[in-house]
C-alpha cells in the first residue's frame, strides 16, 4: 500500500474503526465496520443501500470525522451531468479573455486559430466540480449521495472515477488522483443500479437499528435526553415502522428529532397527548398522519 494512504492505513482493524466511529457519535455494527475497514484497506468505494433514515450519509460524515478528512459531497438528482459533477468551463472569463486577445489582434495577427483555442481551454478557466475536486484535493471522503436518483448515463460517467480514480478532460488530458479519495455512495434503492457500478464497489445493506442500538444512538447523539425518554421514543418509533402502508417510515433522524422535541417540552414520560402534538418531528407525509395517530392510540390503549 502506498505511503500516501496514511489516513486509511492508520486504521488497524474493524474494531479500531468501530471505536473511532463511536467517538464521533456514530454507532455501527460489526458487519458495517468490517466493510468500511476493507473499503479503506482495499481502496474500494463503498456502496451503502437501505431505507431513508438508516444512517448511510451519516456514516460517510462520521468516517470523515474519524479519519480527520474533509467531506466533498455530490448530491445526485435527476438530470445531473458532467458539468455539475465533473467539471465545467468558466465561459464569462473565457469571453473576456477572447476579447482581450481581439484587442491586441494587430500585435498577434500571426497567431494560429488553434493556439487561440488552446488559451481558452487553459487550466485557469477550469471549474472543478465535486468529482474532480475529490481527485485533486484528496485525501478526502467523497460522498456520492443518493446515486439512485441519477440516470443510467450518469452511472456510466462514474465508472472511470470509481475504477481508476481518474478523469479524462479532452482539452487537458487525464487527471489522476495522487491519493485516491475514500468514496462512499448511498442509495435508497428507488431503482436498481447497474452491475458495472456495483462491481466496482464493496456493498452493504443498512437495516434500521435494533431497539437497544437505537436507544444507544439517541443517548449518544442527544445526551440531554434521559434514558427513560429515549427508550420510550425508540419503542414507539419501532412500532410505527411496522405499519407497512406508511409512505415514509420514520428513520433514525426522525427518532432523534422526536426525542429532542419531547425533551424541549419538558416531557419525562411520553403519553398520547404529547405524542400527538409532536408528530411533526416524526411524520413527514400528510397521508401518514391519520394512520400514525390511530397506531399511537392503539399502542397507548394496550
Amino acid at each position: 500500500m502506498s505511503s500516501l494512504w496514511d489516513p486509511a492505513a492508520s486504521v488497524a482493524s474493524p474494531v479500531d474503526l468501530t471505536e473511532r466511529l463511536c467517538a464521533t457519535g456514530y454507532l455501527c455494527d460489526e458487519t458495517l465496520a468490517t466493510v468500511g475497514f476493507l473499503g479503506l484497506r482495499m481502496q474500494r468505494p463503498l456502496l451503502l443501500e437501505g431505507e431513508p433514515g438508516t444512517g448511510k450519509t451519516a456514516f460517510a460524515e462520521a468516517l470523515a470525522e474519524a479519519l480527520e478528512l474533509p467531506v466533498i459531497r455530490l448530491q445526485c438528482y435527476e438530470g445531473i451531468d458532467a458539468s455539475q459533477a465533473l467539471y465545467d468551463w468558466d465561459f464569462p472569463r473565457q469571453i473576456l479573455h477572447l476579447r482581450a486577445l481581439e484587442s491586441t489582434r494587430a500585435a498577434s495577427a500571426d497567431k494560429a486559430t488553434d493556439e487561440v483555442e488552446k488559451t481558452l481551454f487553459d487550466e485557469r478557466f477550469l471549474l472543478a466540480r465535486p468529482l474532480l475536486r475529490a481527485l485533486r484535493e484528496s485525501p478526502a471522503v467523497l460522498l456520492i449521495d443518493e446515486i439512485d436518483r441519477a440516470d443510467d448515463e450518469f452511472e456510466a460517467l462514474l465508472l472511470e472515477v470509481l475504477s481508476a480514480y481518474q478523469v479524462s478532460v479532452p482539452e487537458l488530458g487525464t487527471i489522476t488522483a495522487v491519493t485516491p479519495p475514500v468514496v462512499v455512495l448511498t442509495s435508497n434503492r428507488t431503482r436498481e443500479l447497474h452491475d458495472a457500478l456495483k462491481r466496482r464497489c464493496l456493498y452493504h445493506w443498512i437495516e434500521h437499528p435494533t431497539l437497544s442500538r437505537e436507544v444507544s444512538i439517541v443517548r449518544s447523539r442527544a445526551p440531554e435526553v434521559s434514558e427513560t425518554l429515549a427508550t420510550q421514543v425508540v419503542n414507539l418509533v419501532q412500532q410505527l415502522r411496522s405499519q407497512e402502508s406508511l409512505v415514509k417510515p420514520p428513520g433514525v433522524a426522525e427518532t432523534l428529532d422526536w426525542a429532542r422535541a419531547l425533551d424541549r417540552l419538558g416531557t419525562s414520560e411520553v403519553d398520547l397527548e404529547r405524542a400527538a402534538v409532536t408528530l411533526g418531528a416524526v411524520v413527514k407525509y400528510h397521508e401518514d398522519t391519520a394512520q400514525v395517530r390511530d397506531a399511537l392510540a392503539r399502542i397507548f390503549a394496550s
